[in-house]
């Protein structure tokens, strides 16, 4: 598909360039605007197994690291409060967030002591869905996100997965176990593995369908630099020409047809009409919610060790390093590494990437927003997409996609995504000594051109 091609290196181009560390000497957040909601995003960094194609902050589980690292961050969070920040919506990702459960607790708990919590969203792996795990969870917790990936024994094998998370069977029995006890449980997948054939896809969308999840993303793997030798290595090398016909299969059997049994929220996320598993006593169904926060809010601080926070203009990058982490926070400041200052048009961009990604631009509100018309803002990136037919509404008050535009949003936020994968693979590029060993070894590591004095 020659337009999904050029656009993939457009992006490509324009995240290189706009998506690059420049150092600060900030040690602080700025202040909260009294008159917006926030989210707030913590990242907790520890995992059993680092999976050979994820770039976000991760490091093998050690408990005496994560223990203190648990404290830390809840040190941070009341650093915000200091701010003048107040959180609807707390979002735990990882890493593996219910590595420590008994810390996971304590640090929701405070939250809710201190904020203005009305719901609490968390990532976890299949091996955490068991009867002592999802008891300390209920009540606390009201979207859990299971990171599954695919069913297939073969492809959890080789992405490490198998031996401590568990058979494609046993994790397909966990979840409907572990569905009663969330208002929403999704069930994270991946598409587009080197080996992943036609049939393994059927056989994974059969299972999500008879699962119980009352969500599902299905995301086009995506890489960075630093990953990508490893990744090939375990894997094998990505085949981007098969990426469309396998998301038509997707959105195919979840949400076509008179009797689909799923509707679209995102490009890539999938709601069930009719959630068919019942509530345990005290858990409801919430409003219709995408396990992406980046769709709830625009913009939000974010906290703990390699995180990245959206403030107005601004992304700010926290040092990748645990230690160092540990140390800024002990000290009374905030762990602010680098700074990226996004001009007008790139927050443009961003926002038409976004709402397109949920399936509706609102011409008038973009308008208030940036103070002209998307096509006055945006109008090589308009022109592209009508010359290739991406637009199925196209008046002066929205724009909605055709099958095709669905598809070439997901290349945008794919590459997108792959961007901001590179950028963090830039903070990570300051690491040294064990830890640098201990996350890529000598084979592995990937160096990124990065300012010299970052």
């Amino acid at each position: 598909m020659l337009a999904e091609r050029l656009l993939t290196r457009i992006v490509k181009t324009v995240a290189k360039s706009q998506l690059r560390l420049d150092p600060t000497d900030e040690t602080s957040m700025p202040p909260a605007d009294p008159d917006r909601k926030y989210m707030l995003y913590l990242h907790v960094p520890f995992c059993q197994v680092l999976c050979p194609y994820c770039s976000f902050n991760r490091y093998p589980f050690k408990a005496e690291i994560a223990g203190p690292y648990f404290e830390s961050m809840r040190k941070e969070m009341m650093m915000l409060k200091d701010l003048g920040y107040d959180f609807e919506s707390l979002y735990f990702g990882g890493g593996t967030p219910t590595i420590m459960m008994d810390e996971l607790c304590e640090t929701i708990d405070l939250a809710k002591d201190n904020f203005s919590i009305r719901e609490v969203a968390v990532e976890t792996n299949p091996n955490h869905l068991t009867p002592e795990y999802l008891e300390q969870m209920k009540g606390r917790i009201q979207r859990l996100s299971v990171g599954v990936q695919s069913f297939d024994n073969d492809l959890l094998k080789q992405m490490d997965r198998y031996r401590k998370y568990g058979s494609g069977e046993e994790i397909f029995e966990r979840i409907g176990e572990a569905a009663p006890y969330f208002d929403s449980l999704n069930v994270d997948m991946i598409f587009n593995f080197p080996s992943q054939t036609e049939d393994i896809l059927y056989a994974d969308l059969e299972k999500i369908a008879a699962c119980g999840a009352r969500q599902t993303t299905f995301s086009p793997l995506y890489v960075s630099n630093g990953t990508m030798a490893n990744m090939t290595a375990k894997l094998g090398a990505m085949d981007y020409d098969r990426e469309y016909r396998y998301y038509r299969i997707i959105d195919g059997v979840l949400a076509q047809g008179d009797d689909a049994l799923f509707d679209r929220s995102t490009l890539w996320t999938f709601t069930r009409k009719n959630d068919p598993i019942p509530k345990l006593p005290g858990v409801g169904l919430i409003e219709d919610q995408i396990d992406e926060f980046q769709t709830n809010y625009v913009d939000y601080p974010a906290i703990g060790s390699g995180s990245i926070t959206h403030l107005g203009s601004n992304l700010y990058v926290n040092t990748f390093s645990i230690s160092e982490y540990n140390d800024r926070i002990a000290s009374g400041a905030m762990s602010i590494m680098g700074k990226t200052e996004l001009p007008k048009r790139d927050l443009m961009r961003y926002r038409f990437l976004l709402d397109l990604y949920k399936l509706r631009l609102d011409k008038r509100e973009f308008r208030e927003v940036f103070g002209c018309s998307v096509e006055r803002g945006l109008p090589a990136e308009m022109a592209f997409m009508r010359l290739n037919g991406a637009f199925e509404t196209d008046n002066a008050e929205e724009l909605t996609l055709t099958e095709r535009g669905r598809y070439l949003v997901v290349v945008m936020y794919r590459q997108f995504l792959s961007g901001m994968n590179n950028l963090r693979e830039q903070a990570r590029n300051a690491l040294d000594g064990e830890e640098r060993i201990l996350l890529f070894g000598d084979e592995n590591f990937v160096p990124l051109e990065t300012p010299d004095n970052l």
